[in-house]
């Protein structure tokens, strides 16, 4: 496997959301191995659902560091879960990491593929939040995608700031952090000040 920087941030990626999927599996009374396997498909269901749809062969059948990293991931839990599940935003702030870490591998693997900029940044999209939608589906919990919270259009947003700094020639390690960090900032402000889309509602409730 080689170690270049998009590879870098596919492992970071992997490691954040397959905690983010075993530190949520935590409150549904599982054990390790369904906590693994809950943290592996949540770390590996975006990009399974890009590949698939990009007419290749899906990464991880290539490449078993991410069942190694997903396993590393609930190592890490086990080890400092005291501080893990006490964190209130632990799993905001790991979900957050994985969204836009996947984010930019999704675009960067898209735009390799020679694809048009609006289906890269689709790519994106579908690599940063399918996992997390696959992940609540099978916790049984309202998909974050499907919430008032400002998870894919931030996905959006790094995208566009990714062919921003693609027009202007910028490195493309440079491209694909500012991208990365633009997904994180995003969902870190639209929860601190409480940013939302409207919430669509019945018109019972609306003349209430």
């Amino acid at each position: 496997m080689e170690l270049n920087f998009i590879t870098i941030l596919d492992l970071l990626g992997t490691f954040a959301f397959a905690i983010s999927g075993i530190r949520m599996s935590s409150g549904k009374q599982m054990d390790w191995f369904g906590a693994y396997i809950m943290g592996l498909v949540t770390a590996i269901g975006g990009g399974t659902t890009r590949d698939l749809l990009l007419g290749v062969t899906p990464f991880w059948m290539e490449d078993g560091s991410y069942f190694l990293t997903t396993g590393a991931a609930l190592l890490a839990t086990l080890i400092f879960k005291n501080r893990i599940f006490r964190w209130g935003n632990a799993l905001f702030i790991f979900d957050s990491v994985g969204l836009g870490l996947f984010t930019v591998v999704g675009i960067s693997k898209s735009l390799a593929a020679g694809l048009p900029v609006w289906v890269c940044i689709v790519m994106g999209t579908i690599t940063g939040s399918v996992g997390g939608v696959v992940r609540d589906v099978l916790l049984n919990e309202v998909p974050l995608l499907f919430r008032k919270d400002i998870y894919a259009l931030a996905c959006v947003a790094g995208g566009l700031v990714y062919f921003v700094c693609y027009h202007f020639n910028m490195p493309p390690s440079f491209q694909e952090l500012i991208a990365a960090l633009t997904v994180i900032v995003i969902r870190i402000i639209a929860l601190k000040f409480h940013i939302h889309l409207p919430i669509l509602k019945s018109g019972a409730e609306d003349t209430t």
